[in-house]
């Protein structure tokens, strides 16, 4: 979060420096801390927050030390793939929670990341290392490779174009092999993505679709790796993910059997309880 030094950074630069000082692991800085982080001095940082303790933007602890304030979660909840999306997709999401007791994730793309709107979890699903706000590069999830495969072209060439982190010996690391893993996805409807990130989980992932046709989400189940079989919940997924789209207006599901499974793909969606998108 340092400045460039070649440049002297705006107020408003300043201001966003100290809010994204702010991380999942570090989410209560004292003063100190954040002019440490930020790189600014302590006179100036100690002004910032002070304004952005007042504006309810940061809440200061008994501790004397700060977190962010519940003033910006409803400044972002005003964000187009925020709040609006995921009410229209909770439904759907417990329908899929409440079959299985996996992790159900709804996520959107920020590339080269995507970011968690939701996710539901229970007690007994496997661990992971998604939450509601966090990141993961796209690549290296399911979600993400069907946000991608969705994507402009100009998107996908600059994720291809930088380096992909990896995060065990499965995670797509190679432009060639993410290139043509985004041309299957595209042409399947839906993506599998096993041990990418972690070694104990698998996800399988379908696109959400917009009023206009194009992808604005993507939703996904994450189950442990071993002993999975991932194609026996595709049916599943891509039914939950047509009955975010049908909700959000999405021209490609008005005809509810334009996008028919097949006859072993409606029993297994039978079997899992996932009946309101169809």
């Amino acid at each position: 979060m340092r400045h460039n030094t070649d440049r002297a950074p705006s107020v408003a630069g300043r201001v966003l420096d100290v809010l994204g000082a702010f991380t999942p692991d570090r989410s209560e800085l004292s003063l100190s801390e954040l002019s440490r982080r930020t790189g600014l001095p302590l006179s100036t940082a100690h002004r910032l927050v002070g304004e952005l303790t007042r504006r309810g933007a940061l809440e200061r602890t008994d501790r004397g030390r700060y977190r962010v304030g519940l003033w910006l979660w409803e400044v972002a909840s005003l964000a187009p793939h925020g709040m609006g999306l995921r009410e229209t997709a909770m439904p759907f999401l417990e329908d899929l929670y409440e079959a299985t007791h996996e992790n159900v994730q709804l996520v959107v793309l920020d590339a080269p990341d995507v970011v968690y709107l939701e996710r539901i979890s229970g007690r007994g699903a496997v661990n992971v290392v998604s939450r509601p706000g966090g990141r993961l590069p796209a690549h290296a999830t399911g979600v993400g490779l069907v946000l991608l495969a969705h994507a402009p072209a100009e998107v996908q060439e600059s994720v291809l174009a930088a380096p992909l982190k990896r995060f065990t010996r499965n995670t797509i690391a190679a432009p060639d092999r993410l290139r043509r893993v985004l041309a299957d996805v595209r042409r399947d409807g839906f993506a599998i993505s096993d041990r990418q990130v972690e070694l104990v989980a698998l996800s399988v992932a379908a696109p959400v679709f917009g009023p206009d046709d194009t992808v604005v989400a993507a939703l996904s189940i994450v189950v442990p790796a071993e002993g999975a079989e991932p194609m026996a919940l595709v049916p599943a997924v891509r039914a939950a993910a047509r009955g975010v789209s049908r909700s959000l207006g999405a021209p490609r599901t008005k005809s509810s059997a334009q996008r028919k499974v097949s006859s072993s793909g409606r029993a297994v969606e039978s079997t899992l309880g996932v009946d309101r998108a169809e």
